[in-house]
């Protein structure tokens, strides 16, 4: 996972420990599957900072205070202090030891229900040495495309780490879960893929690029995609409608 500065791998290194003692419980490798930005940047297919760990719950809800249990004696170990949760689903915002001033809190941040079409497979994480499920590079790239409407939908925001993430999978040739995104806005592709462009045309914009991106990338990284970042991928996502057309 890329790092712009040294706080970065501060973060990356907390990010880690939680990873690894979640990963060491055989009980919430049963229930959890990860996903999200640090997924996709451990696995090589983005290149952006990502500060947050994110899990699909493949279980009922009753075994949801089991999950927390287990997850709040992972944070305890850590000495890691819960700075909100959420009482409905394992969800947390936690605050680790730092200077003044410094990034200090992560999001763990859980989906229940999930995508029925969502598809999972085992992957050995080099960083820290354990394999974990996780969901697989379609599933992850169509969540991604859908995310990118359905943060707007939800909350009214805008993310430019949502195109730049397009964006990278589109680069790296990935394919993405057709039924995911069929599932998910109970749409047919080319409808989608359509309101996606129109969406990226009038709402992302040059100040949502830099706001968004500015602290997740390299200054010599960012200078270089954000002048082009919103057009290449207006023009990745009208190959796609052209190709579905036909």
């Amino acid at each position: 996972m890329l790092t712009a500065n040294r706080d970065d791998s501060i973060h990356k290194a907390w990010l880690l420990r939680i990873l690894m003692h979640v990963a060491d419980d055989v009980f919430l490798m049963e229930k959890l599957r990860f996903k999200g930005g640090t997924c996709a940047a451990m696995r090589g297919i983005i290149d952006r900072f990502s500060v947050d760990l994110d899990f699909d719950i493949v279980a009922p809800n009753e075994e949801f205070k089991q999950i927390s249990l287990r997850l709040e004696a992972a944070f305890k170990t850590l000495d890691l202090k819960i700075k909100d949760k959420n009482d409905t689903i394992p969800q947390y915002f936690l605050r680790y030891k730092t200077d003044p001033g410094k990034r200090c809190t992560i999001k763990i941040d859980m989906q229940h229900p999930v995508p029925v079409s969502n598809q999972y497979e085992k992957i050995r994480f080099t960083d820290i040495d354990r394999i974990i499920p996780c969901q697989t590079v379609e599933t992850m790239f169509a969540n991604k495309l859908v995310a990118v409407l359905d943060r707007y939908e939800k909350q009214g925001g805008v993310a430019a780490r949502d195109i730049y993430d397009v964006h990278s999978f589109f680069l790296k040739g990935c394919g993405y879960s057709n039924n995911v995104i069929i599932e998910r806005t109970n749409q047919p592709l080319l409808c989608f893929f359509k309101d996606l462009k129109l969406f990226i045309e009038q709402k992302v914009t040059g100040t949502v690029i830099e706001q968004d991106l500015n602290l997740l990338l390299p200054p010599d990284r960012f200078k270089q995609i954000k002048k082009t970042l919103k057009n290449e991928v207006i023009v990745m996502i009208n190959d796609e409608i052209q190709r579905l057309e036909q």
